[in-house]
């Protein structure tokens, strides 16, 4: 299967180098590498959307709703694979896909959602197994408020109601939360974000969250299922 990485952004420089790039990370959570990668967010597409049977895009440090030129070509990006190529979005893509496909995505007055996060299953799919909810990481600001029509609610929690979508008229998935972040490198991220970013007593605690056991695997083996069964459906 030929699967490639929108990029929409980068780790800070200094963790890039100790952890890899985000394409980096998604080889080593869904072990379908070498992935082919793109960085969108500096103008470098694929050459079609048909050159790919699946895209997965990454989180990002821009909003969904910024003024940006690529932000605006990736929702055009996103419309024309729909049903063409398979679609994984995570934390800003799965904004991004929620605003492309009829939804609406705003910065949350709920504030930051950081740590270790449990999301209940609320619509188990084929892909997944039996698990009632998953633990992985976040790191976000924006929610999806309004899903598109076409997507269904997979999982959720008080802080976040719309935490993970399905799509009933495509091949398309996507989470809020980083299943990709492994703890050393979300532990790093939010100690480059303590004081400034995030209040110190939000981002200790955040820290600590991380320490507890997580379902990155279980995430990871979900996606990996749904990327599979949408090729042998092919």
């Amino acid at each position: 299967m030929r699967v490639a990485v929108l990029e929409t952004g980068a780790p800070p420089a200094d963790l890039a180098e100790r952890f890899g790039d985000y394409p980096d990370m998604f080889e080593r959570l869904l072990e379908m590498g070498p992935l082919a990668r793109f960085q969108v967010s500096h103008g470098h597409w694929p050459e079609a959307v048909g050159a790919f049977d699946a895209y997965v895009i990454t989180g990002s440090p821009a909003g969904v709703y910024d003024p940006l030129p690529w932000i605006a070509d990736l929702k055009t990006f996103l419309r024309a694979a729909k049903g063409q190529a398979a679609l994984v979005g995570i934390c800003f893509g799965h904004q991004v896909m929620a605003e492309a496909f009829g939804g609406h995505v705003i910065k949350s007055p709920k504030g930051w959602g950081v740590g270790l996060q449990h999301y209940q299953v609320i619509d188990p799919q084929p892909w997944m197994d039996h698990a009632p909810g998953f633990s992985i990481p976040a790191s976000h600001q924006d929610q999806v408020i309004l899903h598109p029509p076409e997507a269904k609610v997979v999982a959720a929690n008080p802080l976040t109601h719309i935490a993970a979508l399905t799509y009933r008229d495509q091949p398309a998935i996507s989470f809020q939360g980083h299943p990709e972040f492994e703890v050393d490198f979300a532990q790093a991220l939010l100690k480059s974000r303590k004081g400034s970013a995030l209040p110190h007593d939000q981002a200790e605690a955040a820290i600590a969250s991380l320490n507890h056991p997580n379902d990155r695997g279980r995430v990871g083996g979900w996606i990996r299922a749904f990327l599979q069964g949408v090729s042998s459906a092919g």
